[in-house]
């Protein structure tokens, strides 16, 4: 049996992670009503780039600049389970105008790592005038005060010095695909995987709930609640070959790079 107390991420990962996995984010305001913003990256230098309707920005009452400021992520769990958020992050701190002689360079350092299609319709100096049904932007920079991730295993903080050192999962944007997939058109290997839990925790209806390069973990819901587990990998792994590797280790599948038994 895999020992259940293997290395799992750690809380900057888990938070670079949820980060990249969240399509859009609510942005609270003092004062005014959250807003949902569609870019949410974290910068070079520690702070966080969002991208807020003109139309809010304009309207404030009070402007948003030098205000402070919640940047609320939501990552959901990939396949349908009874409580749909895995975690959520909270980034609070205060907001800032970009200049404009930065912005450019700016949308374009976002792009390279996260190329969102809501990145072209940031106003800038050299915006072309689009057509009144699309939504337009600004660029506001967040300077975090603190960042707080909060699950299943209770609310934790991290310093966004630890942000920058981590990076997302290497699984994080095909997690979704592959869970799927493995449910789909490999329920036996499914199967498989959660017979190796303690039977003390299949107690109820047991659903992959997250997979990344440290193991697979598995939402238990049961009559006394929802319980999050996880099976971890004999080792950590960064590519698709080691990633089925580990799952076969993980069935206990005594053929590891997949050979069949000599005749």
């Amino acid at each position: 049996m895999p020992h259940l107390t293997s290395p799992a991420p750690t809380t900057a990962e888990r938070i670079r992670s949820a980060c990249a996995r969240a399509g859009g984010a609510l942005l609270a305001v003092e004062g005014d009503d959250p807003v949902a913003v569609p870019v949410h990256h974290l910068l070079s230098d520690g702070s966080f780039a969002v991208a807020v309707p003109l139309d809010r920005v304009s309207t404030a009452s009070h402007g948003m600049a030098g205000s402070q400021a919640l940047l609320e992520l939501t990552d959901y769990a990939p396949l349908p389970v009874r409580e749909p958020v895995r975690s959520l992050v909270w980034v609070r701190g205060v907001l800032h105008s970009i200049p404009p002689s930065e912005l450019t360079e700016t949308l374009d350092a976002i792009a390279t790592e996260n190329p969102n299609p809501a990145l072209l319709q940031v106003e800038t100096p050299r915006s072309t005038p689009t057509n009144d049904d699309e939504t337009r932007y600004t660029l506001l920079r967040l300077d975090i005060a603190s960042v707080v991730v909060t699950d299943s295993t209770g609310a934790e903080p991290v310093p966004a010095a630890d942000l920058l050192a981590a990076r997302p999962d290497p699984f994080c944007d095909v997690e979704a695909t592959l869970l799927w997939h493995l449910t789909t058109a490999h329920n036996d290997i499914v199967a498989r995987l959660v017979s190796r839990l303690p039977a003390s925790l299949r107690r109820g209806q047991v659903h992959p709930l997250g997979l990344d390069r440290y193991g697979l973990r598995f939402r238990v819901e049961g009559n006394d609640g929802d319980h999050d587990v996880r099976l971890p990998f004999h080792k950590p792994v960064d590519d698709m070959i080691a990633l089925r590797q580990a799952i076969r280790v993980l069935m206990g599948c005594p053929f590891l790079n997949g050979l069949r038994a000599r005749r």
